[in-house]
């Protein structure tokens, strides 16, 4: 849609303003995690949580949302669900 949507000039981005965020934010997370940086479980289930919660109020209408939140919501769900997955794989590994 395109009100949920970046442009580049009149071009619009293929993805929505939140995809994009988690995309940011997986691609951060990766960098972090190569340089040894992780987040705790903890934090990292709240930024998955903001996300949803954006995502929930703006699909059962009861805060619009715009492309800003949805990018910033967006870098945290996807730095919050890569380490999560990264902390899962720890916990699994540990364990053999």
């Amino acid at each position: 849609l395109p009100e949920r949507s970046f442009f580049i000039g009149k071009y619009q981005m293929p993805i929505c303003a939140r995809c994009l965020g988690v995309i940011i934010g997986y691609i951060t997370s990766i960098i972090l995690l190569i340089f040894n940086f992780h987040i705790n479980i903890y934090i990292s289930l709240l930024f998955i949580f903001i996300t949803l919660l954006d995502w929930s109020l703006q699909f059962f209408n009861i805060l619009i949302s715009n492309n800003f939140r949805r990018l910033i919501t967006g870098i945290l769900g996807g730095i919050g669900i890569i380490n999560t997955i990264y902390f899962i794989i720890i916990q699994i590994t540990e364990i053999f």
